[in-house]
């Protein structure tokens, strides 16, 4: 596919000239209503439906071109006539890269004005053309500008805004931070829920010459002090007074801070330098185009234009500089390699719900659904704690990304619905889910070769994949992704014989998010597939089974971090190749796996060197009743383990709390266990349990590959891990320095005596 850079569209002086007001369009708020269903609810509710209905997106056919939400809430299309209007910039690709300056730059900076040598290839897509953001999207505008970009819900109104307006809010916002006095190469922080004004004030930030910077809405206020110091913030965009509150808590600890911006509720309180939304697009509505203009043109392809920030378990978090073309070119390969449908064919349409603040929501809500004129619908701020299924079943995205735990909480939900079914429906969900698994891993092993489907398989889709499906409303989906964090071969497994492939992908903000994908044709169970166009994978010293660190080599790898020359010198060698600290190999047919993680490899007082997340894997897969699990044993004489238990999390706080989970109490009840609390299991309170859990352990330890990796103690803790906990990262991650330290007086208490091996008196039930 040959780019081009597109020709800035001309804009009518009478179009120049208007300038409605900005609060009828993105001034309400975006909350979730009183009502909103809960995940359980929804799935409860769908998943037993008549086995006699056909599946909605059956009848109504392929996506259309113009498709909105299937609800029975009114759609409203923001036009431009009632949005924000400003004189298109010039698009043309700057000429400064063509003429080097006397000393070229190299691969790497930590400077925040510098620059990079970009690694153009010589063929193919690595040798394309570099664009600016600007640029990108004013080719988005050209081939898509009428059709939808972004749409959120007021009360029950269906709110949107096409490309053409978009742009021009985004140009508005550029010229209110220009205004407000935000400099070349300096921050604006972002820290709020998902929504349009989010995406607008970072592609503003962007367009305006400084660095969009998305803050984690679960920081506290001094996490938030060191992001908006690290990138010299001018300006912060906060959702609402619970975020406002943690920078006014620290706003004389910021020098560079000249002003914020509330996009949620009323104002509770006037300040200096304090706006609301309006108050905000109103400033930049008049100002002249020309000072936007020249900052716009004078932007190259290899400079900084966002900083993702790292979860910093191990420090202070990290800002990963990624350049225009990070950006652009990584959205135009991924397309290349997952195909994504251009809206002038069928339009794409994807759920904005995990936080922007990570690399995997920005490429795929953001800079992915502009690269094909896709439409990003946004989720309720709750979406994690239960209304996201409801979001997913008006909108029925074509693609989805989950983390691991969206994807373990539908099949925890779906297992006790099936449960609690008749048992001619039980029967006939197990009957279906054999022929999905071996349909599914026939075509797996055959690689996307075209075979004969058996009749079993049309007959299962009728009578249960559909209405599963339709029941998650991923009816229209057709690539259903996982990533950001490790999932269970468990789940996997779950889901395929459900009909729903799930493909992994693999990646970290380092290299704009992906790097390699898995795809329809070219998919293994718990492969995280194959590059996207354009980037090798270097295994760098490869032990005698194949296994190295995972190295990056293409024009997604990042520009470096932030005012750290020599974390920037240890993530990238002498010859740029990007160290990924994780641990993987090829098969033989190029696949990668993940198999561990440098850093969290631990190694024993004997020397032997054993990555836990395999272990803690088969852990939770023998015993259905854990939740997580986390391997002990770095410089100590054995391996020990914490375990939690699934149970109920406070749907506002997200707190967990002592109240066992559905499925949690069928495995108890299965085990004769009268247990419905956390607290009656952790410490071992609950014999029968204890058994149990020791008995699927020792399986686990039974395929040992050596003694030392055995599991020889453990613990069921108080209470499951959380991020509100501070076990969990953004991205549910486990942060396991933070996990030691927390439990230190627990992990300490495994190494007083020696391990006593226990017999277990009452086996697992059988799968």
């Amino acid at each position: 596919m040959q780019l081009t850079v597109c020709e800035p569209t001309t804009v009518s002086e009478a179009e120049v000239m208007a300038h409605p007001r900005a609060s009828d369009i993105l001034g309400s708020s975006c909350s979730a209503g009183d009502n909103a269903a809960s995940l359980d609810d929804v799935i409860v509710d769908s998943a037993n439906e008549s086995s006699e209905e056909e599946c909605a997106g059956e009848r109504e056919g392929e996506i259309g071109a113009h498709n909105g939400v299937t609800s029975s809430t009114k759609t409203t299309e923001v036009s431009a006539d009632q949005t924000f209007s400003t004189q298109t910039v010039n698009a043309q690709r700057p000429t400064s890269l063509s003429v080097l300056a006397a000393a070229e730059p190299g691969l790497r900076t930590s400077q925040r004005d510098g620059e990079v040598k970009l690694r153009i290839g010589e063929s193919g897509v690595a040798a394309e053309t570099p664009l600016t953001v600007n640029q990108m999207f004013t080719s988005a505008v050209e081939r898509f500008g009428n059709f939808t970009a972004l749409s959120w819900k007021e009360g029950d109104q269906q709110r949107s805004l096409n490309y053409k307006d978009y742009y021009k809010a985004c140009c508005t916002a550029a010229k209110s931070f220009l205004k407000l006095g935000l400099q070349r190469f300096h921050g604006v922080g972002i820290l709020g829920f998902n929504s349009a004004e989010w995406f607008i004030a970072d592609i503003g930030a962007i367009l305006a010459g400084g660095f969009a910077v998305g803050i984690y809405t679960t920081n506290s206020p001094e996490a938030c002090q060191y992001v908006a110091e690290n990138c010299k913030a001018n300006i912060i965009v906060v959702e609402n007074h619970k975020q406002l509150q943690k920078i006014l808590q620290v706003e004389d600890k910021l020098p560079h801070l000249k002003a914020i911006i509330q996009y949620k509720d009323a104002l509770k309180e006037k300040r200096p330098n304090l706006y609301t939304w309006e108050e905000f697009m109103e400033l930049g509505r008049n100002e002249p185009d020309a000072p936007l203009e020249a900052v716009i043109s004078s932007q190259k392809p290899n400079q900084c234009c966002t900083l993702i920030y790292t979860s910093g378990t191990t420090g202070q978090p990290k800002g990963v500089m990624l350049s225009h073309d990070n950006i652009t070119w990584t959205a135009l390969s991924t397309n290349n390699h997952i195909r994504l449908t251009n809206a002038t064919e069928a339009q794409e349409s994807v759920v904005s719900y995990l936080p922007l603040s990570h690399i995997a929501a920005q490429m795929v809500d953001i800079w992915l659904a502009m690269k094909v004129g896709g439409a990003t619908y946004f989720a309720q701020p709750d979406a994690l704690k239960g209304s996201l299924v409801n979001t997913l079943k008006e909108v029925r995205p074509t693609a989805f990304l989950g983390v691991p735990r969206v994807w373990e909480k539908m099949q925890e939900k779906m297992k006790s619905v099936g449960a609690k079914s008749s048992t001619v429906r039980r029967k006939v969900a197990a009957w279906a889910k054999d022929v999905g698994r071996q349909t599914n891993l026939t075509k797996m092993n055959q690689n996307g070769a075209a075979g004969r489907t058996p009749l079993s398989y049309h007959i299962a889709k009728k009578l249960v994949f559909k209405k599963v499906r339709k029941a998650l409303g991923l009816d229209r989906c057709s690539k259903c992704y996982t990533g950001a964090a490790p999932i269970t071969k468990d789940t996997l497994e779950f889901f395929l014989s459900l009909d729903i492939p799930l493909y992994e992908l693999y990646g970290m903000s380092e290299n704009t998010g992906p790097h390699t994908i898995s795809l329809p044709d070219a998919f293994k169970l718990t492969s995280c597939g194959k590059e996207i166009p354009g980037c090798k994978t270097k295994l760098h010293n490869p032990d005698e089974e194949g296994n190295g660190e995972i190295c990056f080599w293409g024009r997604h790898v990042f520009m470096g971090y932030l005012n750290m020359p020599e974390k920037t010198d240890e993530a990238l060698d002498a010859e740029g190749w990007l160290h990924s600290g994780d641990l993987g190999k090829h098969d033989q047919n190029g696949f990668l796996y993940i198999t561990g993680r440098i850093k969290e490899l631990i190694i024993t007082a004997g020397g032997e060197n054993i990555p836990p997340v395999p272990i803690e894997d088969a852990v939770k897969e023998a015993v259905p009743l854990i939740s997580n699990a986390m391997l002990i044993g770095d410089k100590r004489k054995f391996l020990s383990m914490l375990l939690t238990i699934k149970c109920q999390v406070n749907t506002n706080s997200g707190i967990p709390e002592d109240e066992l989970t559905p499925e949690a109490l069928e495995f108890c009840r299965k085990l004769g266990s009268k247990a419905t609390r956390v607290s009656e299991i952790a410490g071992g309170r609950d014999r029968v349990i204890h058994a149990a859990i020791q008995e699927g352990i020792n399986r686990v330890n039974e395929k040992a590959t050596s003694n030392a990796q055995r599991i020889q103690k453990w613990i069921v803790l108080d209470q499951d891990f959380s991020i509100n906990g501070g076990e969990l990262g953004p991205t549910m991650k486990l942060k396991r320095p933070v996990v030691l330290k927390m439990y230190r007086e627990q992990i300490e208490n495994f190494y007083k005596e020696l391990p006593t091996p226990t017999t277990p008196d009452n086996p697992l039930p059988p799968k």
